[in-house]
């Protein structure tokens, strides 16, 4: 079944500051967009678990932690920032 996915008014200002800082806006958006997609689908089994509802999920560039709440199948990301891959 499908999950509403929301983001706090934090998390969204700042991917609009990364987008705006990113050297490919892009990559930034499809990674976002793949994030958005892959958290509508049992967000509960995807990324890695970090204390309670609370997850980690990787799109490089990007990275969001988000909190699954099951019974109303909601999605709601808290946190977004970039990372780096390591060679």
């Amino acid at each position: 079944m499908k999950f509403t996915v929301t983001w706090r008014p934090t998390a969204k200002n700042e991917l609009a500051k990364i987008w705006m800082n990113a050297k490919n806006r892009n990559q930034v958006r499809l990674a976002a967009d793949k994030i958005d997609s892959l958290l509508k689908w049992n967000p509960s089994t995807i990324g890695e678990s970090r204390r309670e509802s609370v997850r980690i999920l990787l799109v490089p560039p990007l990275a969001v932690e988000y909190r699954v709440q099951d019974d109303d199948r909601i999605v709601n990301v808290v946190a977004v920032w970039t990372f780096k891959r390591r060679k």
